[in-house]
């Protein structure tokens, strides 16, 4: 019933959506909320259900744009259960901006197959990644995914190898001349997060580490599908497929690479493991098979999500 739901592209579809985004951010901060609600803490509260909000809409363009599934709302819905497997990660503003950036960044990236003004696109997505980078260091490393790119679709222009390291000074004289303006402590703040620390001894209930189970678990069943399927799309998308298996792959790394480890960076997988999810309900034959993937997402990430409240 819920795979069927899905299967259009309709307003009320996207307003379920809205609605149901609305109502875990907010049940949750209810629920872990501050006593005294200031106004910096009102401002962030916005903030953080704005950038929410804003990721599932650049999810959905980038996947509607690009060709890279069918008519259907499965992404923004994929994408939100996805979330829900980590709640705490409404409460990181940080990683929210940083999920943002990336998303605007990996947005031009996947487009630039069109090869439609392809340097605006190699800086742009340059730019939005070392952006990304501020707030959260280890996003650096997606501008490995801006050279990948160059090579698959214009090595040939050598113009555009450079176009990567002007976003980098663009970026780094804005970012220190800010620091200098506003506060010189945001240089110390971002040297003592580009640090490498693989140890994983974060967890704080049982629940926590139960939710990461169940989302390795997921996140091994929809790589493993869309590795096997792959070959049944066209032959133009397969450049875009692959930036996305190297989207996902990358942030499983900066997972393990991040100082401040929590369940929360795993943010940066939501919207690669989003798209394999809707590829694979998209390929599956049987009506069936379809409804039992969904429910069983469904309701590990409601278990997932109220388990940790």
């Amino acid at each position: 019933m819920i795979a069927s739901v899905f299967r259009k592209s309709t307003p009320i579809n996207y307003l379920f959506v809205l609605l149901a985004t609305l109502f875990f951010y907010f049940f949750y901060v209810i629920n872990h909320g501050t006593v005294e609600m200031t106004m910096i803490e009102v401002t962030k509260k916005g903030a953080g259900i704005s950038m929410l909000l804003a990721s599932l809409f650049v999810v959905n363009f980038i996947i509607k744009k690009n060709g890279l599934s069918k008519d259907s709302t499965y992404a923004v819905f994929f994408y939100l259960l996805l979330v829900l497997f980590f709640p705490t990660v409404l409460e990181n503003l940080r990683l929210f901006v940083a999920n943002f950036f990336v998303l605007l960044g990996l947005r031009r990236l996947i487009s630039l197959q069109s090869l439609k003004a392809p340097k605006e696109k190699i800086f742009d997505a340059s730019l939005w990644i070392f952006l990304a980078a501020i707030f959260h260091y280890w996003c650096i490393l997606f501008i490995i995914l801006v050279f990948v790119s160059i090579i698959f679709h214009v090595s040939s222009d050598y113009r555009n190898w450079i176009l990567p390291f002007i976003a980098f000074l663009t970026v780094a004289i804005l970012f220190i001349v800010s620091a200098l303006i506003f506060d010189k402590n945001w240089t110390d703040l971002f040297l003592q997060n580009a640090i490498i620390d693989i140890r994983i001894e974060y967890f704080q209930s049982v629940y926590e580490n139960i939710s990461l189970s169940l989302y390795a678990t997921v996140a091994l069943f929809f790589v493993v599908s869309f590795f096997s399927t792959l070959s049944n799309r066209p032959m133009i998308s397969q450049s875009s497929y692959k930036k996305v298996i190297m989207w996902f792959v990358l942030g499983i790394v900066i997972y393990f690479l991040s100082p401040q480890k929590s369940n929360d960076v795993l943010i940066f997988t939501f919207a690669p493991l989003a798209i394999m999810a809707t590829f694979h309900i998209e390929t599956a034959q049987n009506k069936w098979q379809k409804e039992v993937v969904v429910y069983f997402l469904v309701g590990l990430s409601l278990f997932s999500y109220f388990s940790q409240l």
